[in-house]
C-alpha cells in the first residue's frame, strides 16, 4: 500500500513539475512575442467581432479583412464552415505584422450538427456520462467545421420559469448543476486542449444572470451575498475548478453596477478566490450597453470593464476605439492593458494554434466527423433518457403497435422545431420530426392518422415571435375552427390519441419571457376538444420551461415532457412512446401551479410562520389563499413504465464527530413488471444553523437500473464537506448540531432518518 502511495506522490510530484515547465514555456513564448507587438496591435488582441457576412474567397476584401491584416481583431464570433475559416486564418497567419492566429467562437450550446436535448431537458437524464458525451461529440463535431472555443456551457441557476432562457441552463439546484457545468467542461475540453478535436469552453453568464427581476431577460438582478455564495456561485466556480478555459460576463446588474465592469465579480471573486487563469469575454455588444446602464459614454464603460477585468470585448469595439486614448488620459495602465493581451495569446497557446494555426481547418474532418450515423444514435439514446414521465393513468403508456394512432397538434410535422432553442448550427431540415418516427416504428402493424389541429398561438403576430430563426410553421391558410374540425374527424377513428402540443421551439431561449406559462389557449381547447371524444389522449408537452399544467394534470390520462429532444426527437419519442425505451428522466426545476408561485424551488427556507405539515391553508401563515405552497410537480420528480419501492433510510451511526464519514443507505425495488432505471436523490437538512439553511439541499444521486422484480441497496458516503456553506462571514465550513438525511425518487417524496455530528 505504501508503495502505491508513494508511486502516486512521484506521479503528482511528476506532473506539477511538467506543469510549470510548460507555463514556463508558454510564458517565455508569449514575453518574446510582447516585446515586437504594437500598443495597437495588443488592444487589437481584445477585439472580437462578429464575422458580417464574409463568404469562402472573400476574406481578404472585406472590412473585417482588412482588419485582420492591420491586426486589430484577435478572433472572430459565429463564423461557420472549415474553408472559410481556413480562409480568414490565413489572412491572419500569412498576411498581418505579427502572424498571430485568431480564435473562432460560436454558441454551441447543445450539439452542433448532431444536436441533442435543450441543456434544460439534458440535465433532465441526471446522467453525468450521457452529458459529457454529448459535449464530447459536439467538440468533435464543432472542431471538424473549424470552431476551437464554445459559448457554452450556460450555468446559471434559474427559479423563474418566465425567464425563457432558463431552457439553456440546468435548472434550479446548485450540487447538481455544478456536477453538469463540470461534466460539460470535460467533455468540451478533453484533457489535451492541443488536440484537434478538443475545444475551449466559456462558461456563461457570470454571474446571477438567472436571477433576473420579474424572469425579463436581461433585467437587474439583486441579491445578498449570502444567496450568491450559497445558491448562484457554486456552478461558476465549479466550471472553473474543471479548468474552463474563459468565462463570458452576464448582462446583468449586480450590486448596482452591470456585472460587466464589476470589479468584485471579475478580480475579486474570480481571480483571488477562486484562482481562475483563463480570459474572460463580455457577452454580445455587454460593454456598450453599459451606456444604457448609466455607467457612461463608450470610453467611460469601456475603462471601467477593462480595469473590472474584462480580457475581451464581443463585437462592440469600445477596447479597439477607446483604450488608446484612455491611455493617454491615464485613465487605465499600459499593464491592464498588458495583462489582458497576454490571457488571450494564452489561450491561443493552450489550443495549439501557434504550433498549427489550421489545426482546425481538415476539410476531411468536416465531411466525416459531422452528424456521423455513429453520434445520432447516441442523440437519439440521449433525448429518450432526458423526457419526463409527468403522468401516467391506467397504464396509457407504452402504446402498443397496432391497431390506429390519431397524431395531432402543431408540433407532430414540424422539423425546425425539434432541436430547440440555440440550435445554430443545426440543419432544420435534416431533423426528425414525429410523425415519420411514428409512422417508421409501426411499419405496417399499425395506421398513423395526423392532423395538424391548431396553430401555436390565436395571434398571429404572438405565434410569428415565438417561431423565429427559421423556425417558421409552413403557412396554413386555415381558420382554427377548420383544423379543429379536421382533428376531430381524424379522433374519432383512432383507438388512441397522441396530442404534441406545448412551445414553439422559440417561445423559450434568449429574448423569450413570457408572462403566461400555460399552454397557449387555442391549444387548450384543442386538447379539451380532444379528451371529450372519450378516446385515450396522450400529452406529448413540448416545452423549453416549466408550464404551470394544473388542468392538464387533472384531466389529461397521461402527460410525457419531451422538452426540445434534438435532431433525433422524432425517433426518441417514438422509442418512448412505444416502450422500447422506459423513460427515466427527473425534472430539474419545479413546475409551479400556476404563474402565481414563481419564483418556485425546492431549496427554499421556512419563514417564522410556516405552514402546518398536511396543511394548504391556515390563517396568518405563509401561504396563499387560492393554491397550496406545493409545486404541481416537484424537483427531482419524474414517473416510469415500471414503479419503485423504498426501504427505511439505515444510517451508520446517529452521532458522529469531527472527520469521521456517515454512510447512507437505502433499498429500492422494482416492484413493476418491467426493467427500468431509477434516480435516487440524497437530501440533507442543517436542522439549527447560525444563520436561516434551507429545508433540504440536494447532496448525492445515483442512477441505477433494474430488472423487474429485482433490489439494489445504494450507499452514499457523507463527510463534513457535504455539509458545508457559507455562514453570516462568508465563510465556507460547517456547524455542528442535528441533520436530516433524506433520500428518495424526488425532493418531495423522500425517507429520512436524523443524527448529530459535532466537531
Amino acid at each position: 500500500m505504501q508503495s502505491v502511495q508513494r508511486l502516486v506522490t512521484a506521479f503528482l510530484i511528476l506532473f506539477a513539475f511538467s506543469a510549470e515547465a510548460q507555463d514556463a514555456k508558454m510564458k517565455t513564448f508569449i514575453d518574446a512575442l510582447m516585446k515586437k507587438m504594437t500598443l495597437e496591435e495588443k488592444i487589437g488582441q481584445l477585439n472580437l467581432p462578429g464575422s458580417g457576412d464574409i463568404v469562402t474567397g472573400q476574406a481578404k476584401s472585406s472590412d473585417i479583412g482588412k482588419k485582420i491584416r492591420e491586426g486589430k481583431v484577435g478572433g472572430l464570433f459565429n463564423i461557420k464552415g472549415v474553408e472559410k475559416i481556413r480562409d480568414v486564418q490565413r489572412v491572419a497567419v500569412e498576411e498581418s505584422r505579427m502572424k498571430i492566429p485568431l480564435l473562432f467562437g460560436m454558441d454551441v450550446i447543445h450539439g452542433y450538427q448532431t444536436t441533442f436535448p435543450i441543456p434544460l431537458g439534458l440535465s433532465c437524464s441526471w446522467d453525468m456520462n450521457a452529458i459529457e458525451q454529448s459535449a464530447r461529440i459536439a467538440a468533435t463535431e464543432a472542431s471538424a467545421d473549424g470552431i476551437c472555443w464554445t459559448f457554452s456551457p450556460m450555468v446559471d441557476i434559474a427559479r423563474d420559469a418566465r425567464w425563457g432562457r432558463i431552457a439553456e441552463g440546468s435548472g434550479e439546484d446548485p450540487y447538481l448543476g455544478s456536477a453538469i457545468a463540470q461534466a460539460m467542461v470535460r467533455g468540451y475540453q478533453g484533457n489535451d486542449l492541443t488536440k484537434n478535436n478538443t475545444i475551449m469552453a466559456c462558461v456563461k453568464h457570470y454571474a446571477m444572470y438567472g436571477a433576473a427581476e420579474a424572469g425579463r431577460d436581461y433585467n437587474t438582478t439583486d441579491m445578498s451575498r449570502l444567496r450568491m455564495f450559497n445558491e448562484y456561485l457554486p456552478p461558476y466556480k465549479a466550471a472553473v475548478d474543471a479548468g474552463a478555459g474563459s468565462i463570458m460576463a452576464s448582462f446583468n446588474e449586480v450590486d448596482g453596477i452591470p456585472a460587466t465592469g464589476s470589479k468584485f465579480l471579475m478580480t475579486d471573486v474570480l481571480r483571488r478566490q477562486w484562482g481562475f487563469k483563463g480570459f474572460v469575454v463580455t457577452d454580445y455588444t455587454g460593454i456598450n450597453e453599459m451606456i444604457d446602464h448609466g455607467m457612461g459614454d463608450l470610453q467611460q464603460v469601456s475603462a471601467l470593464a477593462l480595469k473590472a477585468g474584462i480580457n475581451m470585448d464581443m463585437v462592440g469595439e469600445g477596447f479597439l476605439t477607446t483604450l488608446t486614448k484612455s491611455l493617454k488620459e491615464g485613465k487605465i495602465t499600459l499593464k491592464e492593458i498588458d495583462d489582458a493581451c497576454r490571457l488571450i495569446l494564452e489561450a491561443k497557446y493552450k489550443l495549439g494554434l501557434f504550433d498549427d494555426p489550421y489545426k482546425y481547418c481538415d476539410v476531411q474532418r468536416s465531411k466525416t466527423d459531422v452528424y456521423t450515423d455513429a453520434n445520432r444514435r447516441t442523440a437519439r439514446r440521449i433525448a429518450a433518457e432526458s423526457f419526463v414521465l409527468l403522468k401516467n393513468n391506467n397504464s396509457i403508456l407504452p402504446l402498443k403497435k397496432t391497431g390506429t394512432i390519431a397524431l395531432i397538434g402543431p408540433l407532430a410535422d414540424s422539423k425546425a422545431n425539434m432541436p430547440g432553442t440555440w440550435s445554430v448550427a443545426t440543419d432544420l431540415s435534416k431533423a426528425v420530426a414525429v410523425k415519420p418516427a411514428l409512422e417508421n416504428a409501426v411499419g405496417a402493424n399499425a395506421k398513423i392518422l395526423y392532423a395538424k389541429g391548431s396553430s401555436f398561438e390565436a395571434d398571429p403576430e404572438l405565434e410569428k415571435r415565438g417561431t423565429m430563426f427559421g423556425r417558421e410553421l409552413q403557412p396554413d391558410s386555415r381558420s382554427n375552427a377548420e383544423l379543429l374540425a379536421e382533428a376531430l374527424q381524424v379522433a374519432n377513428q383512432a383507438d388512441v390519441i397522441v396530442a404534441t402540443l406545448g412551445e414553439a421551439s422559440e417561445m423559450s431561449g434568449e429574448s423569450s419571457s413570457r408572462t403566461n406559462i400555460e399552454i397557449p389557449q387555442v391549444q387548450k381547447d384543442l386538447l379539451a376538444a380532444l379528451l371529450k371524444t372519450g378516446k385515450p389522449v396522450v400529452l406529448v408537452l413540448f416545452t423549453g420551461r416549466p408550464l404551470a399544467l394544473t388542468w392538464e394534470q387533472k384531466n389529461v390520462p397521461a402527460i410525457l415532457n419531451v422538452w426540445f429532444g434534438g435532431s433525433e426527437a422524432g425517433d426518441a419519442i417514438a422509442d418512448v412512446l412505444f416502450g422500447d425505451v422506459n423513460p427515466s428522466g427527473k425534472l430539474t426545476t419545479s413546475f409551479p401551479q400556476n404563474v402565481g408561485q414563481v419564483p418556485i424551488y425546492y431549496a427554499h427556507k421556512n419563514t417564522g410562520r410556516p405552514l402546518g405539515e398536511g396543511k394548504w391553508f391556515e390563517k396568518f401563515r405563509s401561504n396563499y389563499l387560492d393554491v397550496s405552497n406545493d409545486p404541481l410537480y416537484p424537483f427531482g420528480y419524474g414517473l416510469s413504465y415500471t414503479t419503485f419501492s423504498y426501504s427505511d433510510v439505515k444510517l451508520s451511526s446517529a452521532s458522529l464527530k469531527g472527520n469521521q464519514t456517515l454512510t447512507a443507505s437505502i433499498t429500492v425495488t422494482n416492484t413493476g413488471t418491467l426493467d427500468g432505471k431509477e434516480t435516487v436523490q440524497l437530501y440533507i437538512r442543517d436542522l439549527v444553523g447560525s444563520i436561516t439553511r434551507p429545508v433540504k439541499e440536494l447532496k448525492g444521486f445515483q442512477k441505477i437500473s433494474l430488472k423487474a422484480g429485482e433490489s439494489k441497496t445504494v450507499t452514499f458516503s457523507i463527510t463534513p464537506n457535504d455539509l458545508k456553506f457559507y455562514n453570516g462571514d462568508l465563510k465556507y465550513d460547517w456547524e455542528p448540531g442535528e441533520f436530516s438525511i433524506m433520500i428518495g425518487a424526488s425532493s418531495r417524496d423522500v425517507k429520512s432518518a436524523k443524527l448529530t455530528w459535532v466537531k
